[in-house]
């Protein structure tokens, strides 16, 4: 490929924004907004490619819990997080979309979405409105960091190309789902000039078995399992369900969970999750329901009649609890309610939802600027939280992208 040696300087009071996603075209629209020139610049042959899968199933945008519980479901990052959600929280974000004239509605399990569930209108009212604010937006320029004078390089389709930036404004999301353009590359250029980084891990991820039963992976591999509940070792607890896979579980308990799994299996080697495939029956009066004569019934179908039980949720049973409990129904009843299942590795992180690690908070100023190279700002997913999936991933997207963009806009009015 042919190298440009060119090189362009952007004028005064501009900013360069590094990733087409929610966090750094929130950034943009909030730049445009003070007058600031805006260049996106992003290495796909379209802006918002992850956003748009995520409503590939129904657009969650975010979550109506109340604040205190909304932001502790980002656990230890919280305090450094409420920050930026003081500025943007839920409600502030389903009004900016209102304010594209897209109306969104409350499901049951308090998830917000917009009235008709898909991504697509959102981006296109979006975009329009970056495009009337002058925002200029480049495509299939892929981010190579910086060359030996500080200017910032990218591979193009006609070739390499550099500039110089006075804000550059970095949103380049995590590790998972390479194929839309977030792949971790970008650590490689942050720790290259000194950037201490936490490791990039899989989140809301799936988890592999030792093995499981040819007999369980070749008929039950897709199948959810629900209603159940789900307890760790430390305590934590949740009801929900999760789907068997050909190699272990996923699915929205398991990715509500994941956090706390892959603690225990960095710090262990494995972790044990203790399933409750009966959440709704109390074990004494399981175990008095499973003591009622079988009268030549097949233990398959006792399991259906008095515990509920069959299918795939029958098939787990039988493959987690030791043989001996299928002939004392009080061992049976224990193994009904804390079925122990234990995972040895989470799924690849390029299968994951979301990632883990990335910029540490502590490598930024209050405005999201690294300490260590001024005037360069981070956003997103590439920053060092997580949090379950339900509409809290992209609420800190958009309110890191704002914030940064804020502080950006600070910088360059300096």
């Amino acid at each position: 490929m042919a190298v440009m040696s060119q090189y362009t300087s952007t004028p005064s009071r501009s900013a360069t924004i590094i990733g087409g996603g929610p966090a750094g075209l929130m950034a943009a629209e909030v730049l445009a907004s003070t007058g600031i020139t805006v260049d996106v610049y992003d290495g796909m042959p379209s802006v918002g490619r992850k956003f748009l899968l995520a409503g590939v199933g129904g657009m969650n945008i975010t979550h109506a819990e109340d604040q205190p519980a909304f932001r502790s479901r980002y656990r230890e990052r919280e305090p450094a997080l409420s920050r930026y959600l003081d500025g943007f929280d839920s409600q502030a974000l389903r009004d900016w979309i209102h304010g594209l004239g897209i109306e969104t509605f409350v499901g049951s399990s308090g998830r917000v979405f917009p009235a008709d569930m898909k991504a697509a209108p959102l981006l296109r009212a979006w975009l329009h409105r970056l495009r009337e604010a002058d925002v200029r937006i480049h495509t299939r320029h892929r981010w190579l960091g910086w060359n030996e004078s500080g200017a910032l390089r990218f591979s193009t389709p006609a070739g390499e190309t550099c500039l110089y930036a006075e804000a550059t404004l970095l949103a380049l999301g995590g590790a998972s789902w390479p194929r839309l353009g977030s792949d971790g590359a970008w650590t490689h250029y942050l720790q290259a000039r000194g950037v201490s980084l936490a490791p990039l891990q899989p989140a809301n991820c799936g988890f592999e078995v030792g093995q499981w039963s040819e007999h369980l992976r070749s008929k039950f591999a897709g199948s959810p399992i629900k209603p159940v509940a789900m307890t760790l070792k430390n305590g934590t607890h949740r009801q929900g369900e999760f789907v068997l896979t050909e190699t272990g579980i996923e699915g929205s308990l398991v990715y509500a969970l994941s956090a706390e799994i892959r603690t225990e299996l960095l710090s262990t080697g494995s972790a044990t999750v203790y399933l409750d495939l009966a959440p709704t029956k109390d074990q004494s009066a399981l175990m008095a329901a499973l003591n009622k004569p079988r009268k030549g019934k097949s233990m398959a179908n006792h399991l259906r009649v008095h515990a509920g039980l069959e299918g795939a949720r029958a098939a787990l049973l039988r493959e987690l609890a030791p043989a001996e409990a299928f002939n004392d129904m009080h061992r049976l009843a224990a193994a009904i309610k804390s079925l122990p299942l234990t995972v040895v590795r989470p799924r690849p992180i390029e299968e994951a939802i979301s990632s883990a690690g990335g910029v540490p908070f502590e490598a930024l100023n209050e405005h999201l600027m690294l300490t260590s190279l001024p005037g360069v700002f981070c956003a997103g997913e590439m920053l060092d939280w997580e949090a379950p999936t339900g509409g809290y991933l992209l609420t800190a997207c958009f309110a890191t992208g704002r914030s940064a963009a804020l502080g950006a806009a600070a910088w360059l009015r300096r």
